[in-house]
Formats: C-alpha cells, sequence, structure tokens
C-alpha cells in the first residue's frame, strides 16, 4: 500500500491543521482500498480524523462542559458550599471533578476558536463564548482580587481555597485565544481587556505569587517569574506579560515582557529567553516533563507556539524550544496502541467522598497530607491506566502539533480512541492536537 505524500510543514504554520486533516484522510481512504479498517488497522477507532476529533469535541460538550462554562474533571457528584468550606477532600479540591477548570478550558477553549474559525458554525461560536464566560466567571467570584478559582461547586459560586499557577496561566491563554479570534464583540473584547488587566496587575501588586482566599487569605500558592519548574515557568511569564500587552495596550506591559527576554531565572544561568530556547529539558530533573507529567507541558508548548507569532525578532529561539519538546515528547505517542476502548463504569476514581482519610485543614502543608491519602481500594486504577494510555499520548500528540510536527502519528494518536468510552475530560488534548494552529 503506498502511503499518500507527507506534507512538510514548519512550526507555526498557519496551514498546519488543513495539512493533518488532508494527510489522514487521504492514509485513511489507503486503508479502506486496501481492505483495511474493519476493525481498525492498528488500533483505529476512526476512519478518517475528522470522525475522530467530531467524536471527541460531541463527547466533551455533553459530558464535561459544565454549566457555568468551565471543563470539569470527570463526570462524578459537584463539591457543595459546605464541602468547599470545609475543603473536601481536600483545600486545593484535587481529585474532585471540579479541580482543573481553567486549566483545561483555557487549552480548550483555543481548540474551539479555531474551529469555530474553520466551520463558521454558531453552535461553535457559542460554545466559545461560554468557555470565556466560564473563565471570567472564574476571576470573577473569589473576593480575593487576582484569584482565578479552580471550579465552582452546586451553587455556581463556592469555590476551593487554594488556586495555583496551574490554573491562572492557562485562564490568560484560553482568553487571549477568544479575544483575537473574532468571535466577540467590540464590548466583549472590552470586558476580557479589562478583566485580563485587573488580574495581571493584581498578581504584579503581590509580587506574582498566585493568591488563595477564604481561611487561607493573605498566602500564595504557586508564583509566576520564579517557578519552582524553570522552563515552564519562563514560557508562562513571557507569555502572559506580551498577551497582556496585546489585550490591553498598556505599554508597561511590553516593558515587562522586553525585560523578562534578559532576565536571568533562579536555580539557572541562563536568560528565560535562552531557556524558552533549549525546552523543557531544563525541568526533567525536577519533573517528569518527558513522561507523566507531559501533560501540565502542552499548555507551555502552546504559549511558545503564540509567542513565535507574536514576536517576530525572537520567534526562532522560540521555535527552537518547540522542535526541541516535540522531539523529546514524539515517542509517548505510542502508548495510544493497545488501549482498551471499554469504559470502567462505575468509575471508581469518582469516589472522591470516600476515597480519602479527611480531616480539618489549617496549612497547605495537612492539605498536601490530606490529599495523599487516597485508598486505591475505592477509588481503583483507572485514572492511573487513562492518564498513561490517553492522556500521555494526546498531550504528545498536542506537543508535536504545536511545532507543526510528525503528521501521520498525530492522526493516527487521536484516531485509535472511542471518546465515549474515556472517563477522563483529559481527551480535550485530542482536540488541542488536532486544531493547532
Amino acid at each position: 500500500m503506498k502511503k499518500p505524500d507527507v506534507y512538510a510543514i514548519g512550526a507555526g504554520s498557519r496551514n498546519h491543521r488543513v495539512h493533518l486533516m488532508a494527510y489522514v484522510a487521504a492514509l485513511a481512504g489507503c486503508l479502506f482500498a486496501n481492505g483495511g479498517l474493519a476493525h481498525g488497522v492498528d488500533g483505529l477507532r476512526h476512519p478518517t480524523l475528522a470522525a475522530a476529533v467530531e467524536d471527541a469535541h460531541t463527547n466533551l460538550v455533553a459530558r464535561f462542559v459544565g454549566p457555568e462554562g468551565l471543563l470539569r474533571d470527570y463526570e462524578g457528584e459537584i463539591p457543595t458550599p459546605e464541602d468547599c468550606r470545609d475543603c473536601r477532600p481536600n483545600a486545593m479540591g484535587w481529585w474532585s471533578p471540579i479541580e482543573n477548570g481553567p486549566m483545561f478550558t483555557g487549552p480548550f477553549l483555543e481548540a474551539v476558536c479555531t474551529r469555530a474559525k474553520w466551520t463558521g458554525a454558531e453552535a461553535d461560536r457559542a460554545l466559545a463564548r461560554k468557555l470565556a464566560g466560564g473563565l471570567l466567571r472564574a476571576a470573577s467570584v473569589s473576593d480575593v482580587k487576582g484569584m482565578v478559582v479552580r471550579g465552582f461547586g452546586t451553587d455556581g459560586v463556592c469555590h476551593y481555597p487554594l488556586g495555583s499557577d496551574d490554573q491562572t496561566l492557562p485562564w490568560f491563554y484560553g482568553l487571549h485565544a477568544y479575544w483575537g479570534s473574532g468571535i466577540p464583540s467590540a464590548a466583549e473584547r472590552r470586558a476580557v481587556s479589562a478583566k485580563v488587566r485587573e488580574v495581571a496587575e493584581a498578581l504584579a501588586a503581590n509580587g506574582w505569587g498566585i493568591p488563595c482566599d477564604g481561611a487561607f487569605a493573605g498566602q500564595t500558592r504557586g508564583r509566576f517569574m520564579e517557578n519552582w519548574l524553570v522552563f515552564r515557568g519562563a514560557a508562562h511569564a513571557l507569555f502572559l506579560l506580551r498577551a497582556v500587552w496585546e489585550m490591553t495596550g498598556d505599554a508597561i506591559w511590553l516593558k515587562r515582557y522586553e525585560e523578562a527576554l534578559g532576565r536571568r531565572q533562579k536555580g539557572s544561568p541562563l536568560t528565560m529567553l535562552e531557556i524558552c530556547r533549549e525546552g523543557w529539558a531544563t525541568d526533567v530533573e525536577k519533573f517528569p516533563a518527558d513522561s507523566s507529567g507531559m501533560w501540565i507541558y502542552v499548555c507551555a508548548q502552546g504559549c511558545l507556539a503564540r509567542l513565535a507569532k507574536m514576536d517576530a525578532v525572537h520567534a526562532e529561539s522560540f521555535r527552537s524550544g518547540l522542535a526541541r519538546n516535540a522531539a523529546r515528547a514524539r515517542y509517548a505517542m505510542a502508548e495510544s496502541i493497545g488501549f482498551s476502548n471499554k469504559i470502567e463504569r462505575p468509575f471508581k476514581y469518582a469516589n472522591w467522598r470516600t476515597g480519602y482519610r479527611w480531616r480539618p485543614q489549617k496549612t497547605q502543608k495537612e492539605a498536601d497530607e490530606v490529599q495523599r491519602t487516597g485508598d486505591p481500594k475505592i477509588l481503583g486504577t483507572r485514572k492511573r491506566y487513562e492518564r498513561k494510555t490517553v492522556t500521555l499520548p494526546l498531550a504528545a500528540a498536542a506537543v508535536c502539533a504545536f511545532a507543526g510536527m510528525s503528521h501521520e502519528e498525530i492522526g493516527r494518536t487521536i484516531q485509535r480512541y472511542d471518546y465515549s468510552q474515556i472517563n477522563l475530560c483529559e481527551f480535550f488534548l485530542a482536540e488541542v492536537a488536532a486544531y493547532a494552529d
């Protein structure tokens, strides 16, 4: 069987998605012509990339987009105001269905905005507005300026008291994509700019520490600029500064961005720009960026891709980081091979009320101790399985797609899944990869 020609696309190409879709559609045509894909060749569950992406999209919208507009981690019991007040299962809200609202919604919103551009469908534009509304709301319900909450409990307002830079950077990332998408009206763009300015100014005034509220008011959790993960911190900080300048037009942010490019990071002899050029290798000794932690680097890779478009002067450095990261990530797409498209029902991991030994938490250290008490007999192992065989390969696909790399592997990875059979919403990364622009 002769495979269709591979399209040579460089990082940052605006035609990346067109060529990726065309390649995989052509590949699927060859497979059908040769009698393949009755049950899938090499484990493929969908004949075309477009069909796989539509399967993922349909399941994400139907099962995981909450009424306030944020993605939920999984289908399960939503915490009540009392749960959030008492910090059940813990003060971060880790392991609950509202753990990662902005962290997941931000990059998903970018994908939806690109999808809307290609389809022109009002349903896609409406979804983008809903997701953007969820992000804006996440920065509006706390009485502490600059806090972006992780998600909303049953009353649509209550939330856990500890946020993080993990949640806050994707908040900026998603709203920047929406602001520049052509979807919001002029008034909506002004509202986004105003909220972005408010949050950014609060963070700057707080020494770039991420504020907490409730019983932890006055404390911080995570930090921009001097982040313990040097590459991720540099990519996030540079993107934030440049994006805030674009969205607000306030000259101070461009000045801060230009100064940060040459700023040497604590714990590294390199400047932020040099760190971005080298990619995430600087973080591997502290965090498994090349393996189980790859999913938390997708947004950082997206930041590099966005910076390469925004800053022509330093674009080559950002493209270097994109390519280096993609080369390190590529192997992980193979983890999708052999995934069992048979869902676990009930999803034991959803037993967050009974699966942890809760106790009152007065400090962040105590909260961390409580979140470590999970009982595998109650919570099962399915989450770990999906993280390895779904989240990891799709994160790798997204990392490679942002670098404009390896079309066939990306498409085949996305096509391997029956998305109705996956419990974690983390397959939103399939759309991030497919719509990477």
